[in-house]
């Protein structure tokens, strides 16, 4: 079975590699810069979203879509990809789609919805992975709420089951290599849930340093993501994500994440001291 990831140089895509290759496969890279994966010491080719070459995909039996962090018409993005898989026969798509895919009311799902629906239309058989949030998404901004003593949010006291990176780059390989799990819709999220101030608490512990949540409305947490850099359109994406996830949108107490792993799901102070 030849196995192929998009996206390989990005933060998921790297662990996934390193997942599969120690389990003995040996994935194909796909990246838009293939001299950024020489590192990985895998086959690689060039491939880009945006044009999607059939060429590059032929002979590929499992391609893992994982999913653009390029928001400028992501889910046409996807489609371009879909489409060259078709057209070069590839067998089997990974999908790494959203928590509760068609039933999340974020904005962020929507390319998601899209993707899954361009997947049934293209009559590929495949997996979807529905993930939920990255621990990572969090800890990214430790240094900021190390030195104000704050982590701000629009969650409330909504719970979130957040999960590592690796975690979900283990789904990856554990779906890739096994047909048995073709047609199957999986939503992943890690074992513990936390609310924004339990998550703000295993920071204060494992930095030893006073660490608050500060609730914040959708509109002013999408301003203050703004005056942090964010475009202002991916600001409100996000400030919008924080808002559902406060409604539950981003809670799963399944454990499905782990069972598909076989072992329970990375504790977010493990994530948290991993970044610091």
């Amino acid at each position: 079975m030849t196995i192929a990831i998009t996206g390989a140089t990005g933060h998921l895509g790297r662990l996934a590699i390193a997942a599969l290759k120690a389990r003995g496969a040996l994935p194909i890279a796909l990246a838009r810069d293939p001299a950024k994966a020489a590192d990985l010491n895998v086959e690689t080719r060039a491939f880009d979203y945006t044009s999607a070459d059939p060429a590059a995909l032929q002979g590929i039996d499992t391609l893992v879509l994982i999913s653009s962090n390029d928001f400028n018409d992501r889910a046409g993005q996807h489609r371009n990809v879909i489409a060259a898989a078709r057209a070069a026969g590839v067998k089997r798509l990974v999908y790494t789609s959203i928590l509760k895919g068609d039933a999340s009311p974020m904005l962020l799902a929507q390319d998601h919805v899209a993707t899954e629906t361009a997947i049934r239309d293209a009559g590929i058989p495949a997996t979807l992975l529905r993930n939920g949030w990255y621990t990572e998404n969090y800890t990214g901004a430790l240094g900021a709420a190390l030195q104000h003593g704050a982590i701000i949010g629009a969650a409330g006291e909504g719970k979130v089951n957040s999960a590592a990176r690796k975690d979900y780059a283990e789904a990856i390989t554990v779906t890739a290599l096994d047909d048995a799990h073709t047609g199957r819709t999986y939503e992943l999220a890690g074992d513990i849930a936390h609310s924004g101030a339990d998550f703000a608490a295993a920071v204060a512990r494992a930095a030893g340093k006073p660490v608050a949540y500060v609730p914040m409305t959708q509109k002013d947490y999408a301003q203050a993501l703004i005056g942090f850099g964010l475009p202002e359109g991916f600001a409100h994406v996000l400030a919008d994500s924080d808002a559902r996830a406060g409604e539950g949108a981003l809670a799963d107490n399944s454990r499905s994440l782990s069972r598909l792993i076989g072992r329970p799901t990375t504790p977010i102070a493990e994530t948290i001291t991993a970044a610091l």
